[in-house]
This record gives C-alpha cells, sequence and structure tokens, in this order.
C-alpha cells in the first residue's frame, strides 16, 4: 500500500503546493482515502485512511477534530485552504504531532475527486497485482507437486518466481539444491555453511535473507532461503518460500509413501523393542510372526554396512533421493534374504546400514556366507554401492534379546570397515580383534595422542624426504619380524633392508628387537589405518 509521502507526492496534490504541519507518520500506508467535512470522524472511519478536508471543523475545533481522527486509527489529514481561506490555527501542527497524525496543508485549490481516483487506482492496482502473484504461485506450486518435481525444481520455481537465488539446505547447512536465478554460483555459496549459521532462524526474515522452515518441529528436516530482498518485496519471498516448502514437504511425503508397507511395520517393530515400548515377548513375537518372520529356536541380530555408500560426482545428494536409495538398497536386502528361504525384520539404520532380525533354515555356519555373498552382489547391482560388510551378533532365543543385540552387531560392521579389503562379507565378534576395539575407540583423544606419539617423527621424516619408512615399519611388524620375507615383499637386498630398520630405530629412538615396543608401533600403526578407513585420509596423524 502507498505510503503518505508516496500521496503527497502524486502530482495533483502537488499542484496544491502542499506545507508538511506535521510530519509523523509520512511513512505510514494508507489504506483508502475518505474526503469529509464532518466535525466528528470516530465513528466514520475503519482505520487506516488519508482524510482529505477543506478544514471548517479543524479551524473551529483543531483539538477536538484531530482526536476523531486518531481515535478512528486513520493516519493523517490533508486541508484544503485555497486562496483567501481562514488560516489554520497555529498550533495544529504540535497536536498533530501529539497524536500520531500526519498533516499537510495545501495552499492551492485541488479536485479532491481526482485524488481519491489516483489513489485508489494504485491501491486496487496492488492489490491486484498481489492477488494475481499469490494465484500464480498456488497453481506453480500445485502443478509441481502434482508432477512430484524434485527438490530442485522446486527451489528453481521458486527463485524465477522471486528473481532472486534460493536454497534449499539440511540441518547441517549443506547446499542441498542451489538456484542462482542468473546469479554466480560462486558467489551464492560463498562461505555458505558460516553465512547460513549466521542466520539461525526458523522462518522468518533475518537481514538480506528470507528463511522458511521445511517441516515442522521435529519433523523439521531443511531450511529453504531466498537471499538479498528489498523491503517491499519482502512479503512476496515469505509468501513463495511458504508455498516451496509446503512443495518440499508433500514431496517427501509422497515418496515416503511409496516404501513399502511392510518394510515401515518392521521398523516400528524393531524401534518399539529398542526403546521398550514392547516388553513381552509374547506381544514381540505375535507382532513379528504377522509380518512375515518364521518361529526359530534362535534369532540372529545383524547389521549391513556399505563403506562406498557415497554416491559418485555428488549425484543423488538431496534427501529425497538418498531415501530413494536407501529404499532401493532394503528392497534388494529383503528379496536375497527371502530368495535363500530365510525370513527376517528390517529397518534402515543409517545412510547405507540396514538393521535386522534373522530367522535362518539352517545353522548359522553354513548360511551366513552364501547369504553375504548374495547381499553384496544384490547391492552393488540395486544402488551401485560396493564394500558391504554384515556384523553378526551373538544369537538370542527369544526375538526381544535379539532386537537389543543389533546394537552389538553394528559395532562389529564399523569395526569390519576399517579392515583391509577382502572378500570376506560376514564378521563376528571374534573376527574383528583388536581393529574391531581400535575401531570403536578411534574417536578417542588419548588414543590419538598415543599414535601421535609413537610415530610422528616418522612420518615427519617420510614427508621431508619420501623414503617410505612407515611402509618398510609396517611390513616388518605384519610379518612378524622376518627380515627375510619382508625384504622378499619390498624387492630389497638384505644389506638396504637392514639400513632402513636401522634409520627406522634411530628415528624413533626404540629397538625394533624389543617386543613391547613392537607392540606399541603396530598398534600404533592400527590407529592410523583405522582413523583412515573411516576419515578417507592419507597416511599422516
Amino acid at each position: 500500500m502507498p505510503t503518505v509521502a508516496e500521496i503527497v507526492a502524486l502530482p495533483v496534490i502537488q499542484q496544491g503546493e502542499p506545507e508538511i504541519l506535521c510530519a509523523h507518520g509520512l511513512d505510514r500506508p494508507i489504506r483508502w482515502v475518505h474526503v469529509s467535512d464532518v466535525p466528528d470522524l470516530s465513528d466514520v472511519l475503519q482505520g487506516g485512511e488519508l482524510v482529505l478536508t477543506t478544514g471548517a471543523a479543524l479551524r473551529a475545533a483543531p483539538l477536538d477534530y484531530l482526536r476523531s481522527v486518531a481515535a478512528a486509527h486513520a493516519v493523517g489529514v490533508v486541508v484544503e485552504l485555497g486562496a483567501g481561506a481562514v488560516p489554520l490555527p497555529v498550533n495544529v501542527g504540535a497536536i498533530a504531532e501529539e497524536l500520531g497524525l500526519a498533516l499537510v496543508a495545501v495552499r492551492r485549490v485541488i479536485k479532491f475527486v481526482e485524488v481519491t481516483e489516483q489513489v485508489h487506482r494504485v491501491i486496487v492496482a496492488d492489490q491486484y497485482q498481489e492477488v494475481d502473484f499469490a494465484r500464480q504461485t498456488h497453481e506453480v506450486f500445485t502443478d509441481l507437486s502434482m508432477r512430484r518435481a524434485t527438490p530442485a525444481g522446486i527451489a528453481e520455481a521458486a527463485a524465477n518466481l522471486l528473481g532472486a537465488p534460493v536454497v534449499l539446505e539440511d540441518l547441517t547447512h549443506q547446499a542441498m539444491a542451489v538456484a542462482t536465478a542468473g546469479h554466480p554460483t560462486s558467489d551464492v555459496l560463498r562461505d555458505w555453511q558460516r553465512r547460513s549459521r549466521q542466520h539461525e532462524t526458523g522462518a522468518e526474515r533475518t537481514d538480506d535473507w528470507v528463511i522458511s522452515e521445511v517441516g515442522r518441529g521435529e519433523d523439521a528436516w531443511g531450511r529453504l532461503i531466498a537471499l538479498s530482498p528489498s523491503d517491499d518485496v519482502a512479503a512476496r519471498f515469505t509468501m513463495v518460500l511458504e508455498r516451496a516448502s509446503q512443495a518440499l514437504v508433500l514431496h517427501r511425503m509422497a515418496e515416503r509413501g511409496r516404501t513399502d508397507i511392510e518394510h515401515q511395520a518392521q521398523a516400528g517393530l524393531l524401534e518399539d523393542v529398542a526403546r521398550e515400548r514392547i516388553r513381552f515377548e509374547d506381544e514381540a513375537t505375535a507382532r513379528a510372526f504377522a509380518l512375515g518372520l518364521r518361529p526359530a529356536s534362535q534369532y540372529l541380530p545383524a547389521t549391513l554396512r556399505i563403506a562406498g555408500w557415497a554416491p559418485k560426482d555428488g549425484a543423488d545428494a538431496d534427501p529425497v533421493s538418498e531415501q530413494r536409495r536407501s529404499a532401493r538398497l532394503l528392497d534388494a536386502v529383503t528379496r536375497s534374504v527371502k530368495a535363500l528361504g530365510h525370513s527376517g525384520l528390517f529397518s534402515l539404520r543409517g545412510p547405507g546400514e540396514i538393521a535386522m532380525v534373522l530367522s535362518l533354515n539352517m545353522r548359522p555356519g553354513s548360511a551366513l556366507e552364501p547369504l553375504g555373498r548374495a547381499l553384496r552382489r544384490d547391492a552393488e547391482r540395486a544402488v551401485d554401492a560396493h564394500g558391504l560388510v554384515l556384523g553378526v551378533g551373538t544369537p538370542a532365543p527369544g526375538l526381544i534379546d535379539a532386537i537389543h543385540r543389533i546394537t552389538d552387531a553394528a559395532h562389529v560392521a564399523e569395526a569390519a570397515l576399517s579392515l583391509p579389503a577382502s572378500q570376506r562379507v560376514c564378521f563376528r565378534v571374534a573376527d574383528i580383534r583388536l581393529r574391531g576395539l581400535l575401531s570403536m575407540l578411534r574417536t578417542d583423544p588419548r588414543l590419538q595422542r598415543f599414535a601421535e606419539g609413537e610415530l610422528r617423527a616418522l612420518i615427519l621424516h617420510d614427508i621431508e624426504s619420501a623414503a617410505g619408512l612407515l611402509d618398510v615399519l609396517r611390513g616388518y611388524l605384519e610379518l612378524g619380524g622376518n627380515k627375510s620375507a619382508l625384504a622378499s615383499r619390498l624387492h630389497l637386498s638384505r644389506p638396504s633392508l637392514y639400513a632402513k630398520l636401522n634409520r627406522i630405530e634411530q628415528i624413533l629412538g626404540v629397538d625394533l628387537a624389543d617386543g613391547e615396543s613392537a607392540t606399541s608401533l603396530h598398534v600404533a600403526l592400527l590407529i592410523l589405518e583405522t582413523r583412515n578407513a573411516f576419515s578417507g585420509g592419507g597416511a599422516t596423524l
């Protein structure tokens, strides 16, 4: 809506040589223009009007008249004086200031009808434009929802409507979809995470950003952000982002709806038992058997993990595509288990991770390796992910105990990911040994400080000289100090190998023949390898 100052600036009023008697409220928007000379307007106006008057009542009783205008919540008064008109009382400006009203006097006669026509045309035209824009926005996002557009397509539509960059980010401030609206992508995403964290609000305008939360409360999973709106279109930005956020939520719900209902029920059962909402075995087994789990003398807890789960080249990086990919993995795992004659309960535990309780049709010793090979093969075909391992927990005679042991199986699977790559798929607690323990403790600062103290000097020497002594030490320890076997593996002469081993002892200040020293160094190397297996880092601490 136009402000009082914008109305005063119209040519039709400027022709009357306006004089500002009270500038208070000139920046307030007006809802309508009302022409009246009645002395009491308190019951005539509805609020937000600009009053046009010839001033008779204002001259007769300025305080009463302006009070009635203020009581009706009008924004100001334009009084026409004209040539030879009786001047206004000298204190009218002060009264208007006290009451918070804009007061403007025009010294020459103007046509009020022209003023009302022009102002109302502006108001109605602006309102029509807003209504039309809202209609267009509604149609755009309704169409996108019907077509199940991708999050990137929804962000692109919002950016096109606003003519400004729009970014969809997740709760860790990772930009999942970007529509630049013609701006350089590098400028839009420059130092994105830091800038985004400076705008930690839910769904409101902050400085030069407009932010809408995607999802509500605990179900929120991201934020939709429009950059650099101007003050006069901030309301449009808010409306468009809210509609875009609704479209994203609907899209996510639709994708979830496509997930097999059986999988949802199985995941719900596993969660209910894990959170102890179900505590009685008969209740748990009744629900499990109804979901296809066959009765068994023992139930096997297991967790599947895929080392190479991250998509290549940033493909399928948005949450919906990630969820769709996880659903394909879950389907493939379920089919593999059933194809071999087993049954189970399955639940997505995280990206590239599936928790399960299996009812096997044969002894675990005979069933697990064929099952592991089938799972790895089918997962590669379904989601193009490699490096699958299956962590197996201790079997339990009761279903509830087996479900609670899924956490142990998850630890085994995590530890198995740190082991050197091999054709082996299934791992038990006994298989992960020291590497398993170190993988579970890999984030402990004390463990990291120990590895740093043991190997730092040798790593720095390798970095400076590219001597490769770290690999020599690793081979020496892996082969139990067998120098002949190590020389053969490294294709070195015995004297050359002895020189390298002596150099390692000098750099580290240890005797490699000492059992405790060799054990400490071997543990430090395993800590380094375990950490790098999970971080993808190089051979540096």
